[in-house]
């Protein structure tokens, strides 16, 4: 396994303009990556108001997608096939995109069980997703991750660029079987909780609005409990959070499942490679059209309003 732009040999090297304009749209992504997550990082870890279950679980995402910006530009080091940081350097890039990778899809996981239970089971969400046990949840998945990248690289970690054929390479391998094991365990059978969950949460929603509006006072009455609006904005923004995540990463892994992508041209593979890094850099895009609170932090970060004495408990709600 190697990075996903094949190899250029002397007689199909991409032209320099390919290859500037692959490093100006990866350069591109990954700063508005980069400056976009720190936004949300700094939003939900500086105003308390904000340290709700659902945040948590938006602050890992943002933290892997912070990591996923930055590891795009070593990505752009790779477009010509040479890696100027060394071995052991170049093991640890691979490290860093798997964990990120993984938590990143842990995490959406996670967010569908937060947003199953607060739409499915309103009246007990306060008592079993607690800040505590979310924050819990987020750093097994991030261990997990790492427990995975040590299996995977295993060989590449005791001896790195013992898989280089030449001086300049970053090159992996990771045994076929455990590709196949990594691939159901990371993507396949996390994105099969991810739609099941989601198809009930919105019919589960669906049928609770339709049955709310004509009767909500015998509702009340005899004290059934429906979602509250915020709870379902919230599924509607996060589902639109997952569907974005679904369409970015589709292509990439239907790409390296059929095994075609030494047989596509450059520009099309750096097509499906930019998708899958704009998926981190759209998520704080789609909070800033549907959380007024982003907005306002936003606002007050680059005013420099945060800096002020109190303002961690400013009203963001």
């Amino acid at each position: 396994v190697s990075s996903l732009f094949p190899q250029p040999e002397a007689s199909t090297a991409r032209s320099p303009s390919d290859s500037v304009l692959i490093y100006v749209i990866l350069t591109a992504i990954s700063l508005l990556t980069v400056a976009l997550n720190l936004l949300v990082i700094i939003s939900i870890s500086h105003f308390k108001q904000l340290h709700t279950p659902t945040n948590h679980l938006l602050l890992s995402l943002a933290v892997s997608d912070f990591f996923v910006g930055l590891n795009m530009c070593f990505q752009s080091m790779l477009i010509d096939g040479c890696w100027y940081l060394g071995d052991l350097m170049c093991v640890l890039y691979y490290v860093c995109d798997i964990v990120v990778t993984s938590a990143s899809v842990g995490t959406m996981v996670l967010i569908s069980v937060d947003r199953y239970v607060a739409i499915c089971d309103p009246l007990h969400y306060p008592t079993k997703v607690t800040p505590k046990r979310v924050q819990t949840c987020v750093l097994m998945c991030w261990i997990c991750s790492l427990l995975l990248v040590g299996v995977l690289l295993k060989d590449n970690l005791d001896k790195p660029g013992s898989f280089n054929s030449c001086f300049g390479e970053c090159v992996i391998y990771v045994d076929f079987a455990i590709q196949v094991a990594d691939l159901i365990l990371t993507f396949l059978l996390p994105i099969t909780v991810i739609v099941i969950l989601y198809l009930r949460v919105f019919a589960v929603a669906m049928f609770q609005i339709r049955t709310m509006q004509p009767h909500v006072a015998a509702v009340t009455q005899r004290g059934k409990v429906s979602p509250k609006k915020s709870e379902l904005k919230a599924a509607r923004t996060l589902g639109v959070v997952i569907l974005a995540f679904l369409i970015c990463l589709f292509p990439y892994y239907c790409v390296i499942l059929s095994g075609q992508d030494t047989l596509l041209d450059i520009l099309s593979v750096t097509f499906f490679l930019c998708l899958f890094y704009f998926n981190s850099c759209l998520n704080p895009i789609i909070y800033a059209f549907f959380y007024p609170w982003f907005r306002k932090s936003v606002k007050l970060i680059v005013t420099f309003q945060i800096v002020k004495s109190g303002s961690s408990d400013a009203s963001m709600l």
